[in-house]
């Protein structure tokens, strides 16, 4: 398999083979060529892959391999840290398994409510994708059952454990065939990883993926400052480097409601993305971020798990984290796919003991700049091309997004290549258009009828 094509999976028919050419799988990445093998064979994985890697085709297509449609009780379950990085591995493996008929993914998230999460599952489920609190909370009710799990998936274990779901996800498997295939995908092997492995599986398959992008595919630079010329010198660089969007990293949920609240100030559209936010503002903003509306997102770690943007300009550490593999794992959602990125930070002199923690993580030496080379006036940004407009209708109320477009460009409508992105969650949508067409396509949409009925508009 030395050309690691999909099409040289013997264990793959026609039909799905077809289906990851019309998605562009074609190639695989390294983490799909050491695991897909013995993934299908039934072994037990046990990877180190950061988000980018590919993971989600790794663990799916062995995962959709294994169901039988017919039957429609839960046979796999993925469970991840955040409800962002669930919805975005249920809609890449809804994508994933278009090849096999009426397979259903439900997401079982904690945020929203649980009662349209049990009217959902009431009907049957073949997947389940979701966060351990939630799917505990089914279990507890008894309105899931998964004693005919065939596969589970712990992606992103590594942070599942730091945000306390260790006894959850064994709460889980517990309830689980000891027969079961156990995939388990993690950014970093610390110890309580290894002893998680050691409990829910057996003798699994390692693979360890270093990195998933070229060191030289983005451009790092590290500006000290005073503490207190921070937030000047952030939308002085923003002005120097020309970007156009960034999402820029803080320790703290305090640090990015105030780093968005000066970045407003200067002309950008900013939005904060933290886990004190409500479910349903975490969605709208991360979509917005997603759909090109927004200059910047200024997030935590945790909030940002599972965001995955392509062709993101830049990735800005106002605050350097206190782990140096944090750092590594923050970049890497820039310079991604063979295109360039840029990675800033700034630092202080008191945190110079993180610049050399970084320097052993990736051995380089970092030189740190001073901020003389940098204009010293900031010019106004330029606007977002695009404006996020939400509908109040969503995949619950058998909106598609193909109706969404259908309504845009119906008698006296716009342009459709002036639609960008469009996103449909369980009771909302969201669809990005260009800025100029906006207001036009909103007072369409208003006055509308999409699946014979009426649906609230708003911009964003």
């Amino acid at each position: 398999m030395t050309d690691h094509l999909f099409s040289s999976l013997q264990r793959l028919s026609e039909a799905e083979l077809d289906n990851l050419q019309r998605l562009g799988y074609q190639k695989m990445t390294e983490i799909q060529a050491r695991t897909l093998l013995p993934a299908l064979d039934g072994s037990d994985i046990l990877a180190q892959a950061k988000t980018g890697s590919g993971k989600t085709a790794a663990f799916g297509i062995p995962l959709l391999q294994k169901l039988n449609p017919r039957f429609f009780g839960v046979q796999a379950m993925v469970l991840c840290p955040t409800r962002e990085l669930s919805t975005q591995v249920a809609e890449e493996l809804r994508k994933l398994a278009r090849w096999q008929p009426n397979i259903k993914i439900v997401i079982l998230c904690g945020g929203v409510s649980i009662g349209p999460q049990i009217g959902s599952l009431e009907h049957g489920a073949h997947v389940i994708v979701g966060t351990p609190g939630r799917i505990k909370d089914h279990l507890r009710k008894k309105t899931l059952e998964i004693d005919q799990l065939k596969t589970l998936v712990l992606d992103e274990a590594d942070r599942m454990l730091d945000m306390g779901f260790a006894d959850d996800i064994r709460h889980i498997a517990a309830h689980t065939p000891e027969s079961r295939q156990t995939l388990l995908f993690s950014a970093t092997y610390p110890d309580n990883i290894e002893k998680l492995s050691a409990d829910l599986q057996q003798q699994p398959v390692r693979v360890t993926v270093e990195s998933v992008h070229s060191g030289n595919s983005i451009e790092q630079a590290f500006y000290q400052t005073g503490r207190s010329d921070k937030a000047a010198l952030l939308i002085r660089l923003l002005s120097h480097y020309q970007i156009q969007q960034a999402v820029i990293f803080c320790n703290t949920r305090q640090a990015t409601e105030d780093v968005s609240r000066q970045l407003k100030d200067a002309g950008y559209l900013a939005r904060a993305l933290h886990g004190d936010m409500d479910q349903r503002e975490r969605d709208q903003v991360y979509i917005q971020f997603r759909q090109g509306s927004l200059h910047c997102l200024v997030a935590t770690d945790v909030a940002a798990r599972g965001l995955d943007v392509e062709e993101l300009q830049a990735v800005i550490n106002y605050e350097l984290p206190r782990d140096p593999e944090v750092y590594v794992h923050r970049i890497g959602r820039t310079g991604r796919a063979g295109h360039k990125g840029l990675a800033i930070s700034l630092t202080t002199p008191q945190e110079e003991y993180k610049v050399r923690a970084i320097e052993d993580q990736t051995g380089q030496n970092i030189e740190l700049h001073n901020d003389a080379a940098i204009d010293s006036i900031a010019n106004t940004p330029e606007r977002p091309e695009l404006v996020t407009l939400c509908l109040a209708a969503g995949r619950k109320n058998k909106l598609r997004p193909g109706d969404i477009l259908g309504a845009l460009t119906s008698a006296g409508g716009i342009d459709g290549k002036a639609v960008g992105k469009i996103d449909v969650l369980d009771f909302v949508a969201y669809v990005a258009v260009k800025r100029p067409q906006a207001r036009a396509a909103l007072e369409h949409l208003q006055k509308s009828r999409i699946k014979g009925r009426a649906v609230k508009v708003r911009r964003v």
